[in-house]
């Protein structure tokens, strides 16, 4: 049975989860209607929002040793390996989807966190304000039920991008905290890694 997570709460993946070898992590958007204006009477073509998710492999203390996203797919022990960019968010369900593997994570990596930034959005003037419906999502890759799911519900308006949550280890058992902090200026992911 998933859990509904609100912003700020974590959940413990392995607590009742025995034998959790990884998970996938969907993450999901939608653009929102636009008005019509004068831009649409004139026939003007609307730039489609190419919203990237990435998994930024950290330490402890939270300095990245890689990261993981449309441009490099997968980690170099193959634990997050990401299944490739969605360039509209058209359609149901997840539009990238990232696949984790608990049991392959390096001992040094100490947390994962999911990020999703809209490419280009401060030249292109898009934000997440024109974003609907966005989430993230934990699926058990074994059983395949869904263990947990953040809408991220607040107003974005002038937002490029988002830390949407983050897998972490403590104890020797892994657990997902929600956390849905925006950042202003993330038209690139580079920037997006200076406000972690």
């Amino acid at each position: 049975m998933s859990v509904d997570l609100k912003k700020g709460q974590r959940i413990d993946l392995t607590k009742g989860n025995a034998g959790l070898r990884g998970v996938m992590v969907g993450l999901g958007w939608d653009e929102a209607e636009r008005g019509g204006g004068l831009f649409s009477l004139i026939g003007a073509r609307r730039q489609e929002i190419d919203c990237d998710a990435s998994a930024i492999l950290c330490d402890e203390e939270g300095n990245v040793s890689e990261i993981v996203y449309y441009g490099s797919l997968r980690d170099k022990s193959d634990s997050v390996i990401h299944q490739g960019d969605n360039l509209t968010g058209a359609g149901e369900g997840d539009d990238e989807q990232i696949f984790v593997d608990l049991r392959k994570i390096p001992p040094a990596v100490g947390k994962i966190v999911f990020t999703v930034n809209i490419y280009d959005g401060t030249q292109r003037r898009q934000h997440f304000g024109m974003i609907r419906n966005a989430f993230i999502r934990l699926v058990d890759i074994s059983g395949g039920g869904e263990i947990c799911r953040y809408n991220l519900s607040e107003n974005y308006d002038g937002m490029t991008g988002l830390i949407v949550g983050e897998i972490y280890r403590r104890g020797g058992e892994w657990k997902f905290s929600a956390i849905g902090r925006p950042v202003k200026e993330a038209s690139r992911l580079d920037k997006l890694l200076a406000e972690m």
